[in-house]
């Protein structure tokens, strides 16, 4: 009974380090993001197994801080943001079969953003950027999908785009009147066992060779402290507009997944579903100096 005893105790915590060091492995193998996503929960598990385990004092305790200080840091995003900035973006994944136009559309115009960022345009919601271009004449769009598009919107003019079929990005040279600027719309593939590694292997190059800012906001799919995030911040020179809350529920698990970088960051608000899975996000960003 002692030894069974052992072996489970023993059995978990090897389970469960194995996930929690492996979360912070996404350089070696992308599944190390996919575990990066249940950091919080798998680190709040590990501590507890550990602490009450009949191992000795130093290694029960040891294991311990190192899940907590990782919880910790993840917390704290919660408070941190930067100032807001001078320029407004409203991201939103639509949902495929949403069709609250009406409620998204009124959303919009209350934020009055500069730049609108949108994901999964279909037949059912297409109406909407019809019904934006008198407040947003300069708009672009490009296939996510053979059935669903993504696209931005602007009031200031269209200098270039960008757009990456079937990759998820989309973008526009904006010419605003403190100077000129890439805004991009992002749909990220769901994580390793899906595509979200190759994707961006495909599409990081490309923002990494513009000259002007960017500002990146989507559906990235993934959590801010993850490999492929560092990556995308690091590629672009930007910074998450804080401060962090969940975007997305999956299985009841509260995922922040829908971001906005900018150069300066900024300060970001979550709006209402209205329709879709995802909350949608205003940001205030810095982009110039």
């Amino acid at each position: 009974m002692v030894r069974a005893k052992r072996w489970v105790v023993n059995g978990g915590a090897c389970a469960l380090a194995a996930a929690f060091f492996g979360g912070f492995a996404g350089a070696i193998h992308p599944a190390g993001d996919s575990l990066a996503v249940f950091r919080l929960p798998i680190a709040a598990v590990f501590a507890l197994w550990v602490i009450w385990s009949p191992w000795r004092y130093w290694a029960r305790w040891s294991i311990a801080v190192v899940c907590l200080a990782a919880m910790a840091q993840i917390v704290a995003l919660k408070y941190v943001s930067h100032p807001p900035g001078g320029v407004g973006v409203y991201q939103k994944n639509l949902l495929y079969e949403n069709d609250q136009v009406a409620a998204i559309l009124a959303d919009i115009r209350a934020a009055n953003p500069d730049i609108v960022a949108l994901q999964e345009l279909t037949s059912r919601n297409a109406d909407l950027v019809r019904q934006l271009r008198a407040q947003y004449p300069y708009q672009t769009s490009c296939a996510l999908t053979e059935w669903a598009r993504l696209a931005v919107l602007s009031k200031w003019p269209k200098e270039g785009e960008v757009c990456i079929e079937n990759q998820g990005l989309v973008g526009m040279q904006v010419a605003s009147p403190n100077g000129v600027f890439w805004a991009f719309s992002l749909h990220a593939f769901w994580p390793w066992p899906h595509g979200q590694a190759a994707q961006m292997r495909q599409i990081l190059p490309v923002l990494q060779g513009l000259e002007n800012p960017i500002v990146l906001a989507g559906d990235f799919n993934m959590v801010p402290w993850s490999h492929a995030l560092r990556q995308v911040s690091q590629a672009t020179q930007t910074t998450r507009a804080g401060p962090l809350f969940p975007t997305l529920r999956k299985m009841g698990a509260p995922l922040p997944i829908d971001h906005v970088y900018a150069p300066g960051g900024g300060r970001a608000t979550a709006r209402p579903r209205l329709g879709s899975d995802h909350a949608g996000v205003m940001a205030k960003v810095v982009v110039f100096d």
